[in-house]
């Protein structure tokens, strides 16, 4: 499982839709290989050199999305990321979209949640709200 802060989960989803009201609309995940799909108010999960969430708004010129790094996946703060990363998402690099009508209805419904947990499996991606 891969932990985020909620509020770091919301200000990553706010950023993204005050990126696309700047500069026209939300990035592809895919890179434009299922036009259309993923351009909604959202974060992309990535698994790379650790495994963190990212803002999905297009961006202007020589600026950089906001990302925030799982609890247990930052290669800055964990001596085994790798590994951790390697069960719980795989060893290959990869970006999953995750729509906010997913996930923000329930931290308006629980706001002594702290956390967001996601667990991958082969198939499925699912989410719980973690009070702390």
């Amino acid at each position: 499982m891969f932990t985020f802060p909620c509020h770091a989960v919301r200000k990553v989803i706010a950023r993204g839709e005050a990126d696309a009201a700047a500069n026209g609309g939300f990035r592809n995940p895919y890179y434009g290989t299922r036009p259309g799909e993923g351009e909604n108010p959202g974060f992309w999960l990535v698994g790379d050199e650790g495994v963190y969430i990212i803002s999905n708004g297009k961006l202007a010129e020589g600026e950089t999305p906001l990302v925030v790094y799982s609890n247990e996946c930052h290669p800055k703060g964990s001596d085994d990321w790798w590994d951790y990363k390697r069960r719980h998402f795989g060893g290959d690099d990869g970006i999953e979209f995750i729509d906010a009508d997913l996930v923000v209805p329930n931290f308006n419904r629980n706001f002594a949640a702290s956390y967001l947990g996601i667990q991958l499996t082969e198939n499925e991606i699912s989410f719980s709200l973690i009070t702390r």
